[in-house]
């Protein structure tokens, strides 16, 4: 009785789901199309892709499926917008980490809009793939991803014959990740998403208008950074040799499959931020293997414990499990367009798929403290290259975040108090002026 009960539950979720595109659509043909899309990348198909989806949907070819996503008429700006306030109502959290990342997918031939030989994270090395830039959404209710972009490389925005034949709409320029990125938090912030931290890898960590940005909209972050960038007027490697031995902290990042994410932590403060706040370097060190560090820039409340900052740094994997799920369970990657219209179609339809997922684990389970995503059935992505920040992706920490008063993403706030322990944590250094 109580799995009919959970079907019925799940079934009226999906309906309510549905129910928010109905107005996206002005014609009941592209309604219904969008219904049956949304459906069938939630079935149990061996492949998300036009064919596949066309069969579940009742269609004899996939003609019905392309004209959705390529030609008929609907805003799938305005269906983003929908899923990002339907992740918010489910997941919203005052203390949630909006989390940057891009991913890979992989191609062949040159047709496919964005596509070039490029460095694919979903490989691990420099494959013919398109790339683009995401955001996620991480609370101690789950996790989900709430904007994307894709990006086009300078050769590409260059091409008018290219840019013609792909549909890219004459206003997109060509933009930086971590452009990409800011106007992605840009639109969270003016959509009122409750949060309270940014996190993300080095490609943004070391954008340092990004940080400043950051900064000025009162939010707290970490980031990562490669052991060659400058802080101050030396390198954070340089910082880290210097750390004496009690420095360090043996903390737990979040738990993982086989438990928690345990690596020795210490920080290095920095007297440049603006009243209130404390900016500073954050090293995590393997146990296993002490020269393996990795390296994080940080700006947050005067008042943040080590650990807070620690189980952000860990909450930047719940978008690589995104990736993993999203890929696997709700066909991300298994699109079959080419052009510019269609791969937001069907990527921002794919997301809604993987959020309603996330909202029902959420509700199952009452959020990532005791539900994870499943690993996906495929091969196991690659490590990234030495110059990211590596480690197993640890799920989120509960508690991230749960002490702050309730706000919108533009205003200061209170961080988690650290849980508690067998002794209380050490305070953080003394500031010390980077350079």
């Amino acid at each position: 009785m109580a799995a009919d009960r959970d079907a019925v539950g799940w079934a009226a979720e999906l309906d309510a789901v549905l129910g928010r595109l109905a107005g996206r659509f002005g014609r009941a043909e592209p309604r219904r199309r969008a219904l049956a899309y949304v459906r069938g990348l939630l079935a149990p198909l061996e492949r998300k892709n036009g064919w596949q989806l066309a069969e579940a949907a009742g269609d004899a070819t996939p003609d019905g499926v392309q004209d959705f996503l390529a030609r008929a008429r609907w805003d799938a700006e305005a269906v983003r917008d929908d899923l990002r306030a339907y992740v918010v109502e489910r997941l919203g959290d005052p203390g949630a980490v909006l989390v940057l990342d891009e991913t890979g997918f992989l191609k062949k031939g040159t047709r496919s809009v964005g596509v070039q030989r490029q460095y694919s994270g979903t490989a691990g090395r420099i494959e013919n793939c398109q790339v683009a830039v995401f955001l996620g959404y991480a609370s101690r209710h789950g996790h989900a991803l709430i904007d994307r972009a894709l990006y086009l490389p300078a050769g590409w925005a260059a091409d008018p014959a290219r840019r013609a034949a792909a549909g890219v709409p004459e206003a997109v320029a060509f933009t930086t990740k971590p452009k990409l990125g800011r106007a992605m938090l840009d639109r969270a912030l003016a959509a009122g998403v409750p949060c309270a931290w940014v996190a993300a890898d080095s490609v943004y960590g070391a954008d340092s208008t990004l940080r400043r940005w950051l900064q000025a909209q009162a939010l707290g972050y970490v980031l990562a950074v490669t052991s060659g960038q400058r802080w101050g007027r030396r390198r954070v490697d340089a910082w880290a040799a210097e750390l004496p031995a009690g420095a360090w902290q043996r903390l737990s990042a979040g738990d993982g499959a086989k438990g928690p994410r345990r690596f020795d932590w210490a920080y290095v403060p920095d007297r440049g931020a603006a009243a209130g706040w404390r900016a500073g370097l954050l090293v995590r060190r393997s146990i296993a293997r002490p020269d393996d560090l990795a390296f994080y820039l940080t700006h947050a409340p005067e008042a943040t414990p080590l650990a807070a900052l620690v189980r952000v740094a860990g909450t930047r994997w719940t978008i690589e499990a995104a990736f993993e799920a999203a890929k696997g369970e709700v066909g991300l990657d298994e699109y079959e367009v080419r052009g510019w219209t269609g791969w937001h179609r069907h990527v921002t339809l794919a997301m809604l798929a993987h959020a309603y997922l996330a909202a029902l684990r959420a509700t199952a389970g009452g959020g990532e403290n005791r539900h994870r995503e499943r690993h996906a059935s495929r091969p196991a992505r690659r490590p990234p290259p030495a110059h990211r920040a590596r480690g197993a992706p640890p799920a989120l920490a509960p508690g991230v975040g749960a002490g702050a008063r309730s706000r919108r993403c533009a205003r200061v706030v209170d961080l988690a108090a650290a849980p508690p322990a067998a002794r209380p944590p050490l305070p953080l250094a003394a500031p010390h002026q980077a350079g």
